[in-house]
């Protein structure tokens, strides 16, 4: 009787281990990001897809593909006019669409990736399905203002800035392998509030028309959205939390910022949040996912992004 009791129990073990083991095997892969149109992402001033081994946006594209979503990665003048930007930008999304064979792709760009993709909805609508700006210059933004006025009061000043920042432009441009044409002083003009308010007025879909308020959540059958940070200094072990720490001394005291823009600058369509725990390269997962340990992890902003824009039919 024991022995006919236990070869019974050990019988029902094998096959709920066995049915246990087929369901984990032969369960569906998630589908938690997989949304409608390919993912297009598009870097910030002195940006990169991949340098020297660091990915600019560390781990995004890996995080959201193996749940479903088509990720693609763009290459632009890391400091050009927005309008030069813009143009490079708009044949990459035209490959994309042709190898995916989606008729439109969500834009996702960071700091001055902001106005970039903002221009291409602008422009070429017909490509666009949403846009969503993080940590975006969509109003300017104070350290560029500073920045462009030293050049204008002093041309050696203008020359320094000229010389330094089209050299690192240059270098980044060739160990990223991107062959792009570089202008610092252009981008500083492209990034001041007065050249913003006047891009504005040209493209003005998704921006708030307060001064830190949200703008149309839908223009020209676009979905716009942000997020941004306001935490300069996250994690003392981030070489790169020296810049952001550093910059946000130009910003008026109580101003929320990332340490390179305000949260209100950073405002387009629908916020999610403009008060992240982040820096301006936090909101990217940069440097190698260093961030604030007490923060929501930047990932898991991207993959709940990813899946409103599923849920939205995007």
């Amino acid at each position: 009787m024991n022995v006919r009791f236990i070869k019974s129990m050990v019988l029902v073990g094998i096959m709920f281990f066995s049915y246990s083991s087929q369901a984990w095997w032969w369960s569906k892969p998630s589908t938690y990001t997989q949304t409608k149109y390919p993912i297009v992402l598009t870097h910030g001033l002195y940006g990169f897809d991949s340098l020297v081994g660091i990915d600019y946006w560390h781990k995004v594209p890996e995080e959201l593909s193996k749940d479903g979503a088509s990720v693609f990665l763009t290459t632009v003048s890391n400091s050009n006019t927005v309008e030069v930007r813009g143009e490079q930008l708009i044949p990459q999304i035209e490959r994309i669409l042709a190898i995916t064979g989606a008729s439109k792709a969500n834009l996702i760009g960071h700091s001055y990736g902001s106005p970039t993709i903002r221009y291409v909805a602008s422009v070429r609508p017909d490509l666009v399905a949403s846009v969503t700006s993080i940590g975006g210059v969509n109003k300017g933004t104070v350290v560029a203002d500073k920045i462009q006025q030293g050049t204008q009061d002093s041309k050696s000043f203008a020359g320094l800035i000229s010389t330094l920042g089209n050299a690192l432009a240059t270098v980044i441009d060739f160990l990223s392998g991107a062959n792009q044409e570089q202008d610092i002083i252009a981008s500083l003009g492209s990034l001041s509030t007065a050249h913003s308010v006047a891009f504005n007025a040209q493209h003005p879909d998704g921006v708030p028309t307060s001064a830190c308020g949200e703008g149309d959540y839908v223009a020209n059958g676009i979905r716009y959205y942000s997020w941004s940070g306001t935490k300069p200094g996250t994690n003392i072990f981030d070489p790169l939390d020296i810049i952001t720490n550093v910059t946000k001394l130009f910003f008026p005291r109580g101003v929320a910022n990332d340490g390179l823009v305000s949260a209100c600058s950073s405002r387009l369509g629908m916020v999610i949040r403009d008060d992240f725990r982040m820096n301006h390269l936090d909101e990217v997962n940069m440097l190698l996912g260093l961030h604030d340990i007490w923060s929501t992890d930047p990932l898991t902003v991207f993959r709940s992004h990813a899946n409103r824009l599923k849920k939205a039919g995007l």
